[in-house]
């Protein structure tokens, strides 16, 4: 895997935190949203990684923490007060649930759909002082909390086989294994997948000091390795199935939040960034925080899930 990669900027106008990336395949298209900015966004991409056009923006009323295609047209959509289904692309908005937390302190974060079509968010609880975030499952009865005892909801992904899901703790600089059913999607036989060094005290992004960064979101590629964001670490890591670091991918910026695959070949990995408060000395040396970058990879991505109503 290539250490000193070739990333490219397929945004140049950057978000505050973009997150939640997916590549549609029936359109070409990229989808993210800008947490802070309170909008969804997409972009239609090209081969050789070129975008088409603008990226077109779709406001919301309140932070959108995930997105998820859905079979037949539009996106389930995780807003602070509930998920919502859009029928199509700026169109209304139906609820689907409504938030079960205190909405001034919680909001949803990272999400996606499992192979069986169900819709899972979990929650980031904002004070960041007690590990009171949820994951929960959307199905056709309604929204389940399925696991706890996370301060930061992030890294959501499955295996290959469906049969192991990945789940992180941003704060606990670690992500957990769970055997998963896929029947039920029940989570059980948890563990610790990878563990990274917690922040040194007083660490700002200047400091001589190392620092990995911590995990953000992730994907699962065709080979079953997980691919972690690795925030304030300007990296991604790639890890086996077994949780062993396989390659460390350097990124332009520092925080980047998520990455994805995509391309006809699924080959293209797309990773989301952050420039929400950083320093302006920091920004002006990474002006690229906040832009959508891709780079070409050896080994295809898994496809995304859609959510079946």
């Amino acid at each position: 895997m290539n250490n000193a990669p070739t990333w490219t900027a397929i945004t140049t106008v950057p978000d505050g935190l973009s997150e939640s990336p997916f590549w549609h395949p029936q359109e070409n298209r990229l989808y993210w949203v800008d947490i802070p900015g309170r909008r969804l966004a997409r972009l239609a991409i090209a081969e050789q990684m070129q975008p088409q056009g603008e990226v077109e923006y779709w406001p919301m009323n309140e932070e959108p923490g995930c997105i998820a295609p859905v079979q037949g047209g539009g996106l389930v959509i995780a807003l602070r007060d509930g998920i919502y289904l859009a029928t199509s692309w700026g169109g209304p908005l139906q609820q689907l649930a409504a938030a079960p937390y205190d909405t001034a302190k919680l909001r949803f974060n990272d999400g996606k759909c499992d192979a069986q079509g169900r819709f899972w968010a979990g929650s980031l609880y904002e004070p960041k002082d007690q590990a009171l975030g949820v994951l929960y499952m959307l199905d056709g009865q309604g929204l389940h909390p399925m696991m706890d005892g996370v301060v930061t909801a992030n890294g959501l992904a499955w295996s290959p086989d469906g049969r192991t899901a990945y789940w992180a703790d941003t704060a606990a600089h670690q992500v957990r294994a769970f055997d998963f059913d896929p029947a039920t999607g029940q989570l059980s036989a948890g563990r610790v997948f990878h563990q990274m060094t917690p922040k040194p005290a007083g660490w700002a992004w200047s400091d001589a000091a190392a620092y990995g960064g911590r995990p953000d979101g992730a994907a699962v590629d065709s080979e079953g390795c997980y691919w972690s964001a690795q925030y304030e670490g300007q990296r991604l890591l790639r890890l086996s199935p077994n949780g062993q670091v396989l390659a460390e991918v350097r990124t332009p910026v520092p925080c980047p939040t998520m990455p994805c695959f995509g391309g006809p070949d699924l080959k293209t990995l797309f990773i989301t960034t952050s420039r929400q408060g950083r320093s302006a000395q920091e920004l002006a040396q990474f002006p690229q925080a906040g832009c959508v970058l891709a780079m070409r990879v050896d080994v295809a991505g898994l496809p995304v899930n859609f959510y079946k109503p």
